[in-house]
């Protein structure tokens, strides 16, 4: 069974990625982020773990050098 403690809200998520907690919303709403429910009040949680990996994911793909026009 995972702790609470792994989790974070919206909010803290959002300062996290250096993003609007609406972007953070709609990139959960979409997919891109996993998302959690929490069962007593309905908040959304997200693991830091996965935090961390999208934040690994978006480093590598900035790192990748772009193809010239």
């Amino acid at each position: 069974m995972e702790k609470l403690s792994e989790y974070v809200k919206t909010a803290e998520a959002a300062e996290l990625l250096g993003v609007s907690q609406n972007t953070l919303r709609t990139w959960a709403e979409g997919g891109k982020i996993p998302v959690r429910r929490n069962p007593a009040n309905g908040y959304r949680l997200f693991k830091r773990a996965d935090l961390e990996d999208f934040l690994r994911v978006i480093d590598a793909s900035s790192e990748r050098p772009r193809k010239a026009k």
